[in-house]
């Protein structure tokens, strides 16, 4: 394999990381705060949440580049500041990611934060122990298989990431070009050998970490 489809793999690898770990931490405190409160307005937060998780990756490009751009809402104050943006970098990619994969964790996570046995979390509070308290040592040790299942589908979302990574980073050779796009760059220039390997590549990740996140789904219910 080339160099260049080295660096599209190790690229993808370093943004699906880095999009995952923010998604646990958001999409566990999110997850958490949606399914232990009842408040009015609940059911249009979780759609905002999880919209992303239906609706075409351009489009979430799109508001991704209304927000974060050079001159969106946040990308302007951001560049008003330090003369950097975000677009057209691999930092845009990982951001990418983290958007459309954090509605996968935030869905699974709650159903099973919400499966969990209210007679324990009951038991809990009449011993005396916090909020934070049950949360680490009771909610979240049950419902962890569900919470794994959730960082490993966000996972495997984020390195599969195709439409809102084009929008905001682009697909620039050695610097964005994640495995997804350089597939796209290689079937538009007619390199089918090379975007071959790589869709068998992402096709067996892709299916190992569902199998995985499967197995811990189904243990779990």
């Amino acid at each position: 394999m080339e160099s260049s489809l080295l660096h599209s793999a190790y690229l993808s690898i370093k943004v699906a990381t880095i999009a995952t770990f923010f998604v646990a931490i958001f999409g566990l405190l999110f997850s958490y705060f949606l399914a232990t409160r009842k408040f009015k307005g609940k059911e249009i937060i979780e759609v905002i949440l999880t919209l992303p998780l239906v609706m075409p990756p351009t489009v979430t490009g799109y508001y991704l580049i209304i927000l974060f751009g050079r001159n969106g809402f946040i990308g302007s104050l951001i560049y008003n500041y330090t003369e950097w943006t975000i677009m057209f970098t691999w930092y845009a990619a990982a951001l990418s990611s983290f958007i459309v994969s954090l509605p996968l964790m935030i869905k699974t996570t709650q159903a099973s934060i919400e499966s969990v046995d209210k007679t324990m979390i009951d038991s809990a509070y009449m011993l005396g122990h916090s909020e934070t308290e049950t949360a680490f040592k009771v909610i979240f040790p049950l419902a962890k298989k569900g919470i794994i299942a959730g960082i490993i589908l966000s996972f495997a979302r984020a390195i599969g990431e195709f439409g809102a990574t084009l929008m905001l980073a682009g697909n620039i050779p050695g610097k964005t070009d994640t495995m997804p796009l350089a597939i796209y760059g290689l079937t538009s220039s007619g390199e089918w050998g090379k975007a071959h390997m790589m869709v068998l590549i992402l096709t067996l990740i892709s299916g190992v970490f569902l199998y995985v996140a499967n197995r811990f789904s189904k243990r779990n219910f």
